[in-house]
């Protein structure tokens, strides 16, 4: 059985216990969550990993993606990324492979990773195709749902799936007259395919195949949307909108199959339109989670793109996304490195944390209130230890250290804290 239908038969599973004791919520409540469709736990049968639970409640999660491309075939240099996606905090990884032996290095990551991972079997399909064919458009529907088969098999958590891209979806997008019509490469993938052969995306005609491979090994589907804007002009359209109801349906509809499922929000919007985004998710999936790729709130901070991201990734939880997607300084420049993946994850916990302290979460309040405290007693040790990068604030102050170790050398002995606690005798 999947974690929804234990629920619904109200048995109290060891992931679902798990996911309780880390958030410090009830399992009851976790199980009620599950049972409705507002949390979800990205764990495959095949894996024996620590549950990572998503949704309402809870901890808003991040997510680190990595992988190879056809210019950089290294799977070193991708396995070094999962070891900074695991010490810097990041809650899940997602595989976005595209160069290589995608299958051979996707098991790979799958072992050595305790982390949930995610993948997009659409990208693997269309290597294969264009492999084996020549061409995307010869692709066979056959050959989407064996790709996904197979990354079930090897333990994937969750899968990014576009199934709102559809026929009637693709006019809809002809008539919006878009800056920039689809940057989503799995969208733009499907788009392809179906505008050439004239025929309806197989991931939304043919749905209910694609959730009895994910309810065998529940794996949980991250619906994609393949409409998000990419800049700023094309926001809130009615494409983005019209796609986010048909995986508002799709959702329902998985849910009452048994299978879990999470909803993908927007890519660039206007910072004033971060709160409505989430809020219309939010009504139109009926609380399903929501897992936001940025939002980005401008389109112009190429090489911080991980700031602009953060920005609205703290907004975005604040108003209730649940799971941030990082963005690297590399986004829309080249294939990151391993620094710019450590900037990445950094960026977006922050944005999590800060989201997750206007939420009311209880475990995100007392780590500030400690570092405060820290502060007030001029404890070096415990404030690094609450840094999101340990490492960099130890680096930081070594490379001028202060001459009294209790402060820095910023203030030196001109110390704020100090000079207070000296005057009224603290």
């Amino acid at each position: 059985m999947t974690q929804i239908e234990y629920a619904r038969k109200g048995i109290i599973t060891d992931e679902m216990r798990q996911v309780a004791q880390d958030e410090g919520v009830s399992a009851e409540d976790i199980a009620k969550a599950i049972s409705e469709g507002t949390v979800v736990i990205t764990k495959n049968k095949k894996r024996d990993i620590k549950p990572l639970g998503i949704g309402k409640g809870l901890r808003t999660k991040t997510n680190a993606n990595i992988g190879t491309s056809k210019d950089s075939i290294s799977y070193e240099e991708e396995l070094e990324k999962l070891d900074v996606c695991i010490r810097y905090g990041a809650d899940a990884v997602m595989d976005l492979s595209t160069g290589g032996n995608i299958r051979e290095f996707r098991r790979l990551l799958i072992s050595r990773s305790p982390l949930s991972i995610g993948t997009v079997p659409i990208y693997d399909a269309v290597v294969q195709s264009v492999e084996k064919h020549g061409s995307v458009i010869k692709m066979k529907p056959d050959d989407i749902f064996k790709t996904i088969q197979e990354h079930a098999e090897d333990g994937v958590d969750f899968i990014t799936v576009h199934c709102g891209v559809t026929k009637a979806s693709i006019e809809r997008l002809k008539k919006d007259k878009r800056i920039l019509d689809v940057v989503s490469r799995g969208g733009s993938f499907l788009l392809e395919w179906i505008v050439c052969n004239d025929r309806e995306n197989p991931l939304y005609e043919d749905f209910d195949r694609l959730l009895e491979i994910a309810k065998r090994y529940d794996m949980t589907l991250s619906l994609g949307d393949g409409f998000r804007p990419g800049c700023l002009a094309d926001a809130t359209d009615r494409s983005q909108l019209e796609e986010l109801l048909i995986l508002g349906e799709l959702h329902e509809r998985a849910l009452e199959y048994g299978v879990q499922s999470i909803i993908e929000g927007p890519g660039h919007v206007p910072l004033n339109q971060v709160e409505m985004n989430i809020k219309i998710q939010k009504e139109i999936c009926k609380g399903a989670p929501f897992y936001v790729l940025g939002p980005l709130v401008t389109d112009c901070a190429m090489g911080y793109d991980h700031i602009a991201t953060a920005i609205g990734g703290a907004v975005a939880a604040m108003a209730g996304a649940d799971f941030l997607c990082y963005v690297t300084p590399a986004e829309h420049i080249r294939l990151p490195d391993v620094d710019d993946v450590r900037e990445g994850i950094v960026a977006a916990r922050i944005a999590a944390h800060a989201g997750d302290i206007a939420k009311g979460i209880p475990s995100a309040i007392k780590r500030d209130r400690d570092m405060a405290y820290f502060r007030k007693n001029l404890d070096w040790e415990g404030q690094i230890s609450l840094s999101f990068d340990p490492e960099k604030v130890k680096s930081s102050r070594n490379l001028r250290p202060p001459k009294d170790s209790e402060v820095c050398s910023m203030c030196g002995e001109l110390c704020a804290i100090k000079t207070v606690k000296r005057a009224l005798g603290q």
